[in-house]
């Protein structure tokens, strides 16, 4: 079992608050593409003949492609790793591009799924973060594609935004709640630096929520989607009972997955790829035969702290007999050992012997991991 990434990294505009690798420089698409399937076909043997069970087109935004491109990558996937009914295979879109046209047409390719990267619906905030839709925008792209027929639709918030109070994020929350979606995920916001707005900060120009306000955010949108149905079964995804993003999930759960385009990380559970994240020295290398990429060996002891980090982020928790049997008495010890204050904090509980955060525990995960994770 396996998954495919595929990064592209077309933008209209840039998002004041993304460090992913990006480029509104769309004059080399026809190249990259040419290059991401040369790509596709030269990497086959990275999975091992692992079944693929995902497939996920992220970015930058994919929503940017054409039917054309799209049917480029699904014929070379399909002659080179086979794609099946019982995939589930993921298209990130900004809402602005899902027009009618455009979802019907999506419709007619293999994607059974759709995530839409809304992020609020305060057209203020949309405005100040250069996203390219308003509210009214968003809502048209979640009822489009359910009239194009998607079943799986998945949204994006993010919350501690700036000016953000309890009333709008609600108000978020509720919108969200309407639209009735499969999937939602909700993630704080991060002042990455080298984004524009981490320079805004730094300037004074916003100002950061402060981590009071934070908790209760997280609190409420713990409570509100609880109370409408959906399972939190990640620390920032919420779904429908079964409808959990199994892509994502793979990650959490180590399965190994192969990383397509500039930037993009591959994972075979001895060791993690990643390639350049320069479009012009992506193609250039691929055109000449070559893939110009970074390479870590995974010891026993990164593995291990891996593994906290990625499980017992899920609701799935850390199972201790795979921690015992894969990385020795030692480490199993250790982890015991290290999480019983949290144990007897009420912050981690023991359930069919997987180590699981409590409702308690969300709150301060970072520091129950820091603890778990072995430093030698």
């Amino acid at each position: 079992m396996a998954g495919i990434y595929i990064h592209i990294p077309f933008c209209k505009t840039r998002c004041i608050y993304c460090d992913f690798y990006s480029t509104t420089q769309s004059k080399q698409k026809q190249r990259y593409m040419d290059a991401l399937c040369k790509e596709l076909q030269s990497r086959k043997d990275y999975l091992c003949g692992e079944p693929i069970e995902t497939i996920y087109f992220g970015g930058g935004t994919p929503s940017q492609l054409t039917e054309q491109d799209f049917k480029q990558v699904f014929a070379t996937i399909a002659e080179t790793y086979g794609i099946t009914s019982n995939q589930e295979i993921t298209l990130e879109a900004n809402p602005d591009d899902l027009t009618e046209e455009y979802a019907a047409m999506l419709q007619t390719l293999p994607f059974n799924r759709i995530s839409i990267g809304i992020q609020t619906f305060d057209d203020s905030t949309l405005k100040l973060m250069n996203r390219r839709h308003n509210s009214a925008q968003a809502i048209s792209a979640v009822n489009r594609c359910r009239q194009a027929g998607f079943h799986n639709i998945s949204i994006d918030l993010i919350y501690g935004l700036p000016g953000e109070t309890d009333k709008r994020w609600e108000r978020d929350l509720q919108q969200a709640i309407s639209l009735n979606v499969e999937h939602i995920s909700a993630y704080h916001l991060t002042y990455e630096k080298g984004t524009r707005i981490y320079e805004m900060l730094k300037k004074h120009r916003i100002n950061e929520v402060d981590e009071e306000s934070s908790v209760r955010f997280f609190s409420t949108l713990i409570d509100t989607f609880s109370n409408a149905g959906y399972e939190h079964y990640e620390i920032s995804n919420f779904c429908k009972p079964g409808m959990y993003s199994r892509h994502n999930t793979s990650y959490w759960k180590r399965i190994p997955y192969l990383g397509c385009g500039p930037s993009a990380h591959s994972f075979n559970t001895e060791s993690r790829e990643w390639n350049i994240a320069s479009l012009e020295t992506y193609i250039s290398s691929i055109e000449k035969g070559f893939r110009t990429s970074e390479t870590e060996a995974l010891d026993k002891v990164t593995r291990y702290n891996e593994c906290i980090m990625t499980s017992l982020r899920t609701v799935w928790g850390v199972s201790l007999q795979y921690i015992e049997q894969v990385f020795g008495t030692e480490l199993w010890q250790y982890c015991l050992d290290m999480a019983v204050p949290h144990l007897n904090s009420g912050k981690l509980d023991i359930r069919n012997e997987h180590l699981c955060l409590t409702r308690e525990g969300l709150f301060v995960s970072d520091d129950i991991l820091s603890d778990l994770m072995y430093v030698e």
